[in-house]
């Protein structure tokens, strides 16, 4: 029987101030002022339109993101925040991101969002390095990088985090390093620390920039986690690192299969009901102008989850996490019975890329580097 998780709620802010070549999000170059007044109005009234999904729950999180949601006036996030609180209960000193780009802050900026009631930032730095930053199409600078991160931990918020890149054009195995050792020196509680790929429909898909070889970014990897690890990191899942205790609380309702409501320009988001056993998903109008016609639904898709596609993607995200996953969660989240793992379980255990007691399944070295064969196993015609 499903049982309903927790709730999240993800807002996007869909303008940048320039469109990064790597960026497969749904972003748009801003050409003028930002209708701050108009798209925070229309953002509740999406949550409105929402509220039958919340279900009697007070949100766990809520990560507002882009885009660029730093080029928001911090007045503007207050807004944002103090109508989604008349809305829905928050839980007690919930989690609250809000993504920044440094090139988009200047001194007091942070203080302004903390003010407004954000308790999280997270940082997209990417390099230091200014040629890899002018590869990858970013507005700032490394001493902005430098200076946002010296902000974000200054203001006095719970956390933030420093969002960086590696397997970068041309990147070497002393850049990637180099790299890492700077963002350690800020000691963000956090850390996201991902391999660039190619994203189709992309200015880099297009014209692809020369990568490292594999053998240098496995060495990149090897020699970047144990750096990691040795200044006090935990990885918790694929590209997470955190101080014990800051792990991001939205991003583990994700991957732990919660729910989460999407609101803003092409948001996604995932719901479960319980009374017609079934998941599903809603995928907002894309376009900020259409998102802001008046008389056009914000809602732009809605369709129910298959149950043949269930087991999959419910595993895609929980491997994601390193943490064991209590099979109990299988049935509770999906609403099927833990009869149909029996035959992808037993060849997962037979090839040792999971283990297992009587509570948890845990995924294992083997099975981290072969994480593609192991979600293969629970794909159904």
């Amino acid at each position: 029987m499903m049982h309903l998780p927790p709730l999240s709620l993800y807002v996007h802010i869909p303008w940048c101030v320039q469109k990064c070549p790597y960026c497969d999000f749904n972003s748009h170059t801003l050409k003028e002022a930002i209708p701050e007044q108009a798209y925070i109005a229309a953002l509740l009234e999406d949550l409105r339109q929402d509220l039958h999904f919340v279900q009697g729950r007070a949100l766990h999180s809520i990560f507002i993101g882009g885009g660029t949601p730093s080029l928001m006036s911090p007045e503007a996030i207050a807004r944002l925040l103090a109508g989604i609180a008349a809305l829905i209960p928050f839980q007690p000193e919930m989690e609250i991101t809000l993504e920044a780009n440094p090139g988009t802050v200047e001194a007091g900026r942070f203080a302004g969002f903390k003010a407004a009631g954000v308790n999280r930032i997270s940082i997209g730095i990417q390099s230091f390095q200014p040629e890899k930053l002018t590869r990858l199409g970013r507005i700032h600078d490394p001493e902005q990088a430098r200076f946002a991160a010296q902000e974000a931990a200054n203001v006095g918020l719970t956390s933030f985090n420093v969002d960086l890149m590696h397997g970068l054009p041309d990147q070497s195995l002393n850049d990637a390093l180099s790299d890492l050792e700077q963002a350690i020196a800020l000691a963000p509680p956090h850390l996201s620390w991902y391999q660039l790929t190619i994203e189709a429909n992309t200015p880099f898909a297009s014209r692809p920039p020369t990568l490292p070889e594999d053998d240098t970014l496995a060495d990149i990897y090897d020699q970047g986690h144990a750096l990691l690890l040795a200044n006090g990191y935990q990885q918790y899942e694929v590209s997470a690192y955190a101080k014990p205790g800051f792990e991001a609380q939205h991003n583990l309702n994700y991957w732990r299969f919660g729910d989460y409501l999407g609101i803003g320009c092409g948001a996604h988001g995932k719901i479960t009901l319980p009374l017609e056993n079934k998941l599903v998903r809603t995928v907002k109008v894309k376009h900020p102008k259409g998102y802001l016609e008046a008389d056009r639904p914000y809602l732009d898709q809605y369709w129910a989850i298959a149950e043949q596609d269930l087991s999959l993607e419910y595993f895609m995200n929980r491997l994601r996490l390193f943490e064991p996953i209590p099979k109990q969660d299988f049935t509770q989240r999906t609403g099927l019975s833990l009869t149909r793992l029996q035959a992808p379980l037993a060849e997962a255990l037979r090839l040792t890329l999971l283990e297992e007691t009587e509570q948890h399944w845990q995924v294992t070295p083997l099975g981290r580097r072969f994480l593609n064969r192991l979600l293969d196993l629970f794909i159904t015609d």
